[in-house]
């Protein structure tokens, strides 16, 4: 089965407002030129298509918003990082699930790698390990698990001792979770029950005056609800640091230069 990335790009960047650039391009640290061989500034969004790039994904999906077409005017078709690069249009502006969803059609039985790309995270072979634990466990989603010291800025999960993912607490302001999730690979199982909660969210509200929003989090949390299987990696030694807000960003170039 063929592996894809998914990648959404669609935000807004209003936390790191104002900037010239959308926040996937942001330069965070450097990288070798491949024509030249030195050190030339290398964008935030590049870490993660290069760790796709490792765990031998070849063709990603990016999904976007209209006036971003500075992302695909910077990488292009993806050649130059050996990928092939598509851009899809988001279609409903209601959070990260019906953004990945713009892109069901193309990706609804193949195995999907996903993560955001402002965060930057630790090893390198962190999608391989994702992919064989999918394939080790035939879970439904396999979630990448750091552990962090502020739970309101992330997804925090329970863990049972054989891996498996429990619940899924949104941002608690306070937590004894030691582990939140920040990428992940799922099977044509989660892409098509993602598909069809969407649907019922948009019948539920989408007439509504309400402004509504799910996160990734939550359509994982009802995917557990509803009997789908949820493993986890847990990186102990690894890292994650989410670089859409001004003081992540501070560390993170302090920290590539």
């Amino acid at each position: 089965m063929e592996t894809v990335g998914l990648i959404p790009a669609a935000g807004l960047g209003s936390r790191l407002d104002p900037i010239p650039c959308s926040k996937e391009l942001f330069p965070v640290g450097f990288g070798l030129h491949p024509a030249q061989g030195e050190p030339h500034p290398k964008v935030v969004s590049q870490y993660l298509l290069e760790h796709m790039q490792r765990a031998g994904v070849r063709k990603v999906y990016m999904i976007l918003r209209k006036g971003k077409w500075d992302i695909p005017a910077y990488f292009g078709d993806g050649s130059q990082l050996q990928l092939q690069l598509a851009y899809l249009l988001m279609q409903h502006p209601y959070g990260t699930p019906f953004t990945l969803d713009a892109a069901f059609e193309f990706v609804q039985n193949k195995r999907v790698v996903f993560g955001f790309p402002d965060i930057l995270f630790s090893p390198e072979d962190a999608f391989s390990r994702l992919l064989d634990r999918l394939s080790e466990t035939k879970a439904d989603v396999v979630l990448g698990c750091f552990p962090v010291t502020s739970p309101q800025k992330w997804d925090m999960v329970a863990l049972a001792g054989n891996g498996e993912v429990k619940t899924i607490l949104q941002k608690p302001k306070e937590s004894q979770l030691l582990y939140g999730w920040a990428l992940a690979c799922w099977s044509p199982a989660f892409t098509e029950f993602m598909h069809a909660e969407l649907q019922q969210a948009l019948e539920r509200w989408g007439g509504s005056d309400q402004p509504f929003e799910l996160s990734l989090g939550e359509v994982v949390q009802a995917a557990i609800y509803s009997g789908l299987t949820v493993q986890s990696v847990r990186f102990d030694n690894g890292s994650c640091l989410d670089v859409g807000t001004p003081g992540d960003l501070r560390q993170a170039m302090k920290s590539l230069i």
